[in-house]
């Protein structure tokens, strides 16, 4: 059933024990030793599925060390597994370091999927699933956050970011001062758990509905933001050209072109640019 000598990355539920595999239980169970970020955590879920293995801890603080003497293990014919907290290892979790140490001193590593927070919110999100970015943590500097963010924002594909329920609202706030307010967003909370929240709103709506009740600040959080929209010639998405057409329908070209980058969040040099070539006799 296992490989003697092999590494086994098994991923694990991410809030409902229900929802891990009965491989990675025939895993966790067979193996010679299992390595974890937290032995709590894990010791928790062995017992829930009365598993006496063997745990050592293995964190980014020690996953050099950990590594070294998992590696001795697997020289020896031994077997031996690795979990984190909750979820797959290695996204956005402790992980990498030690599969590239093992494959370096030639053994197998081999992969157990289960649970992963990002999809399990994409999948359920109804925004496009393809293609799709997963960044994981933002900083948490606001500077070094909004720099980030800002790298990201023509981006026309799904971002997806991982939150603390301590930085919540001032990731969301920056995301929308950068992104613009009028982008969706879905606010996955406390997935699998008991307390699961899914909402959708606009980037520019989202602060007020994690402060309209405190409870909604608390938990893992998962967020997810449309892509931007593509562009054409102009550098303006369609969007931004249709509302600034509409706009100078009514107002004056100052007024429409303000109006339209505030709404939009899009450059108002760019719309200005373009507002321009609409009062041209010719047309764009």
């Amino acid at each position: 059933m296992i490989t003697p000598g092999a590494l086994y990355i098994v991923a694990t539920p991410i809030g409902n024990l229900r929802d891990i595999s009965l491989r990675a239980l025939d895993i966790l169970a067979a193996v010679d030793m299992i390595a974890a970020e937290d032995t709590r955590i894990t010791r928790h879920l062995l017992k829930a599925y009365s598993i006496p293995g063997q745990v050592m801890a293995l964190h980014q603080h020690n996953e050099r060390r950990g590594a070294e003497k998992l590696i001795g293990l697997l020289a020896a014919g031994k077997t031996a597994a690795f979990v984190t907290d909750a979820g797959t290892p290695g996204i956005s979790d402790p992980g990498a370091s030690l599969v590239k140490l093992v494959r370096e001193q030639g053994h197998e590593v081999v992969p157990v999927p289960g649970a992963n927070a990002a999809i399990c919110a994409l999948s359920a999100s109804g925004i496009a699933a393809s293609p799709f970015i997963f960044y994981g943590f933002l900083p948490a500097g606001s500077g070094s956050r909004r720099r980030e963010i800002a790298r990201l924002k023509t981006q026309p594909y799904t971002l997806i970011f991982y939150e603390a329920p301590h930085r919540v609202l001032e990731c969301v706030e920056d995301l929308a001062a950068i992104l613009g307010g009028h982008r969706e967003l879905i606010i996955a909370r406390e997935l699998t758990k008991l307390f699961e929240t899914m909402h959708s709103c606009c980037l520019g709506e989202a602060c007020a509905w994690l402060h309209a009740d405190a409870n909604r600040q608390k938990g893992e959080f998962v967020l997810l933001v449309s892509g931007a929209e593509a562009k054409n010639e102009s550098g303006l998405s369609e969007k931004a050209q249709h509302i600034l057409a509409l706009l100078m329908k009514e107002l004056s070209l100052a007024q429409a072109v303000r109006l339209a980058a505030e709404i939009t969040g899009e450059s108002r040099n760019m719309i200005y640019s373009h507002a321009l070539t609409l009062k041209r006799p010719d047309g764009p």
